[in-house]
């Protein structure tokens, strides 16, 4: 699958999965997750070390708990990483995120297949979050 031009800044990164037309992810929540990750370092809710660190924390539990780890998963584990980082930096609280992600499945449930998935005015977040 081909990702939106949004993404198009990391097309000479060789270390991305990628086709002909440039970086690729299996599913497009997963480039909205890297593309996001990318955006909250460059507006300083984190630098790439701390990152690092919440990552490899994910991915190491991972392995301690004896889980399959053939990288089908990947992203999963990248989004767990997002989502302990941005509650540290108190960018958001536990109490917005699961909020957050309500209101994302609500609109998910009802949007009809095929569709792309947008949060009502009521329910989109802050600009810069």
């Amino acid at each position: 699958m081909s990702q939106p031009a949004s993404l198009a800044r990391f097309a000479a990164d060789r270390s991305l999965p990628r086709d002909e037309e440039g970086p690729v992810f299996a599913e497009a929540w997963q480039a909205e997750a890297f593309a996001l990750t990318v955006r909250l370092h460059e507006t300083g809710c984190f630098t790439w070390p701390e990152w690092a660190d919440t990552l490899a924390g994910v991915l190491r539990e991972v392995r301690e708990r004896g889980e399959l780890d053939d990288g089908s998963r990947y992203y999963d584990h990248w989004l767990l990483a997002l989502e302990r980082l941005v509650i540290a930096k108190q960018v958001l609280s536990p109490s917005d995120l699961d909020q957050r992600k309500a209101a994302w499945t609500r609109a998910y449930l009802a949007t009809p297949h095929g569709q792309p998935v947008e949060l009502d005015a009521g329910s989109r977040p802050p600009d810069g979050v």
